[in-house]
């Protein structure tokens, strides 16, 4: 009787354990086992990160719970400011208010888009409810009668999580649907969004599946359910009820909830490089389990062999890393397996994608990519082939128009009272269409994303002699052939690339122009071929409407071309034409030559150095300092050697470069001093995570933050290896390479590893697909501790690609790791 009594306890335990709704917990947000409900703990609406979220069983399926004034929002769409957030943990209860508009971004900087002339604040209010939630909505005054039904609460769902899952809202039901589909629901003329799916007041999410299931009641205005892809291909799926005509208390009541699987823990991920391991290299498998997954299992690395025999090479017990985000974390090193060949990891029943251990890992098939397909794609001005495909045809040759004065681009770029050059606004400045690459998805070119990427690919020449030649690029034809071997340096060529734009932009101008982008968000939001964006033709004011000659349209899509008075970055861009000017001298040196003059011109500019100008003309200094050799830009750099062991953080790993050259003992002994200081500081950020890198993303994943790391820390290696561990570089590889937080294994090198981001936000992501060897931003950080990297194209802080240093700084870092690996088997 008595075991008996005992059994029943433990059941009855169980259930109230598992039963005890949705509380708050030390993270600020709702719990119950694997479900989650954040409130306004994100920051990045646009991006559909914000307002009130759902995270169910590792599966964050909704989000943006808030206000709007759009049935289904796209990018640029009016948001309103938080400005307090209240929590009430006794009372389980969140409350936050807002006001509308957000003034802040209000025809200004990324989204100067016109408001409408609406004001107003509000609360919302959630407390839980068992295992729902309750969210109220007050306002401060009614909704002016003028709005009509254009305020209402929205939540959207990850179309990802849904296609194929069923609906119902009251007595209608259906599929959530792959694609989006009319009809189209048009206002006074205008269409503003799909027509709804259905209307009423209780709608559920996928019924059949227990852990993504749940609901939404209104006891307020009824629920729309619309497809937000209609009129936005970035869109999801929308939940939305109209604020009622003169209503300010309880406006809107929903009642949210959330089906919550009893003893559900997440599945353990286990990470490990995609690519693999050299045998000499450090070798460590990560894996990450639920916060609630107290068993705990063997680690076993298992040798593939070519018969299809598995043979356990290791097996022990993993280390307790302990809580990282909201995952506890266990390592097992087998550094000690050296034997070339195929491995998975295996932890309990769970096994990580097969990787290769051999001296050649790094050789083939990791950093060709990069050069052999994501340049030549991303490349602007240029017809790009591969075989049987083309990537984009002969794009933007009509570049470029002035840009119009005192201007506030939608995408952030502005435009002063004065053009800054012999140009008057929507002139046609010559000699911009050649050179350039595509900045991900937008097509623009920012000149420090191209001098940038220069920069790079100079780094990568210089220190790793890459001499690799499996593309022909034609600049006067402006035909690219990929996999066609033209008898030059791709390097070289892409270097060439870059430094034409930047170059012919500053001897037309007469300065660095600060970007050239398309003048209409419609062409903005261009999905496919960028040679569809203009029409190819220079515009021309004596055209009569529609008219066009062999060389001019009458149609003014030609991008703009935005300047600005920025000597800081002037004084950067200047140093990677220095440095270009290094590599191209014996390739093109007619360029090589207007490199050098363009950076020394800048250098030597008769102006007043205030804040942060002296440190941003150091590394000029010491560019030209390695091409020239010139005394001056040695004084210079000696002459500020506080101010460059004050800031060794920015300028350390240039100046690392250059100690040797300039061979000043007490110079040397300073920044040796700084070093040490900077170590420090090095060690105690990459202590913060469990990978052994900063993990410190904003709006973006930090993969591309955590490459530059890596290059820079191979730079400070070299310069003092009795300083700065090799470790580093190799940690922020392993990291790009699958070693990174989050049930998503991928290398953010698409098309790199077993395992590979291949659908991704590139110039393709409208096909679901992805351009070999880009690199993702990666894991972003649903706030406040949840990892995410969702196959999805259309989340660019997640899966864009960038230029400036993004791809490049990977492949960087593939060619570092195997020199230096190499380099340690021969001491």
């Amino acid at each position: 009787m008595k075991k008996v009594l005992f059994i029943l306890g433990l059941v009855l335990l169980s259930h109230l354990v598992y039963s005890q709704g949705l509380k708050l917990n030390k993270q600020e947000y709702f719990e119950n086992g694997g479900v989650n409900v954040m409130v306004f703990q994100d920051i990045y609406p646009e991006g559909h990160q914000g307002g009130v979220a759902l995270i169910m069983h590792g599966m964050r399926i909704a989000t943006n719970g808030d206000i709007r004034l759009n049935q289904t929002p796209g990018q640029f769409q009016p948001i309103p400011k938080q400005k307090r957030r209240t929590v009430d943990s006794a009372a389980n209860t969140i409350s936050v208010n807002l006001t509308y508009p957000d003034s802040a971004i209000n025809r200004k900087g990324f989204n100067p888009i016109e408001y409408p002339d609406l004001y107003f604040n509000y609360t919302v209010k959630v407390q839980s409810e068992g295992e729902s939630v309750n969210i109220t909505v007050d306002l401060d005054r009614p909704i002016p009668s003028s709005f009509g039904d254009k305020v209402g609460f929205n939540i959207e769902f990850f179309p990802g999580w849904l296609f194929g899952k069923s609906w119902y809202l009251d007595n209608s039901s259906g599929i959530f649907p792959q694609q989006a589909n009319g009809p189209g629901l048009s206002e006074n003329g205008e269409l503003v969004s799909a027509s709804p799916m259905a209307v009423g007041k209780k709608l559920t999410v996928a019924p059949e599946d227990d852990k993504l299931r749940f609901s939404i009641e209104s006891s307020t205005s009824p629920i729309q359910l619309i497809d937000g892809r209609y009129m936005h291909n970035n869109g999801w799926f929308v939940a939305r009820s109209v604020v009622p005509a003169g209503a300010t208390k309880n406006a809107i009541k929903w009642k949210i909830t959330p089906n919550a699987v009893k003893g559900w823990i997440s599945e353990p991920a286990i990470h490990v490089s995609q690519v693999g391991y050299h045998p000499d290299q450090k070798k460590t498998a990560f894996v990450e389990i639920d916060k609630n997954d107290k068993k705990r299992d063997v680690v076993e690395i298992i040798k593939v062999n070519d018969n299809g025999n598995l043979q356990t090479s290791l097996k022990g017990t993993p280390k307790e890393l302990g809580r990282f985000l909201r995952y506890n974390y266990l390592q097992y090193d087998f550094s000690e397996i050296k034997s070339p060949g195929m491995y998975i990891v295996k932890y309990g029943n769970k096994q990580s994608q097969v990787f290769k251990i051999s001296s050649d890992v790094y050789e083939r098939n990791v950093w060709q990519p990069t050069l052999e397909y994501f340049l030549p794609v991303q490349m602007c001005h240029m017809r790009i082939n591969e075989k049987y495909r083309v990537w984009h045809g002969e794009c933007h040759m009509d570049d470029a128009r002035m840009a119009p004065v005192n201007y506030n681009h939608f995408d952030g770029y502005k435009q002063g009272p004065s053009t800054l050059t012999k140009f008057k606004s929507g002139d046609h400045v010559p000699g911009l269409n050649i050179g350039g690459w595509h900045d991900a998805g937008d097509y623009d070119l920012r000149v420090e994303s191209q001098s940038g990427e220069v920069y790079v690919l100079t780094q990568i020449y210089e220190a790793f002699n890459v001499n690799y030649d499996e593309t022909s690029i034609d600049q006067h034809s402006h035909v690219v052939e990929i996999h066609q071997p033209d008898g030059k340096n791709d390097i070289l060529q892409q270097i060439e690339h870059g430094a034409l734009t930047v170059v012919r932009g500053y001897q037309n101008l007469g300065r660095f122009y600060k970007g050239i982008i398309c003048p209409t968000i419609r062409q903005y939001v261009l999905l496919g071929d960028g040679v569809n964006m203009t029409d190819g033709l220079i515009h021309s004011d004596s055209l009569k409407n529609s008219e066009r000659t062999g060389s001019e349209s009458s149609l003014t899509d030609d991008r703009w071309v935005f300047t600005e008075d920025n000597p800081t970055k002037d004084f950067r861009t200047a140093a990677d034409l220095a440095a270009a000017s290094r590599a191209l001298k014996g390739f093109n040196d007619t360029l090589s030559r207007q490199c050098l003059e363009i950076a020394e011109a800048i250098f030597n500019r008769n102006i007043e150095l205030k804040g942060r100008m002296i440190s941003s003309k150091i590394p000029t200094a010491i560019e030209l300092y390695k091409t020239t050799g010139n005394k001056i830009y040695k004084d210079f750099i000696l002459k500020n050697d506080s101010l460059i062991a004050k800031q060794f953080m920015s300028l350390g790993p240039a100046i690392s470069t250059v100690m040797q050259k300039i061979d000043n003992k007490d110079f040397t002994e300073m920044m040796r001093k700084a070093a040490k200081s900077f170590s420090s500081e090095i060690s105690k950020q990459a202590s913060g995570s469990p990978f052994g890198v900063p993990y410190r993303p904003q709006i973006w994943g930090a993969g591309w933050d955590i490459q530059s790391f890596g290059v820079k820390q191979y730079y400070l290696h070299q310069a003092f290896p009795d300083i700065f561990p090799a470790d580093y570089v190799y940690n922020a590889l392993n990291f790009i390479l699958g070693v990174h937080p989050g049930s998503n294994t991928a290398s953010f090198a698409s098309g790199v590893g077993a395992k590979s981001t291949t659908i991704a936000y590139g110039i393709n992501r409208a096909d679901g697909s992805y351009i070999p060897g880009g690199s993702v931003s990666g894991t972003a950080l649903i706030r406040p501790d949840f990892p995410e990297l969702l196959d999805w194209p259309y989340l660019w802080q997640q899966m864009e690609y960038v230029m400036g240093g993004g791809a490049t700084n990977f492949m960087f870092l593939v060619l570092a790791a195997d020199k230096m690996l190499k380099e340690e088997k021969t001491k």
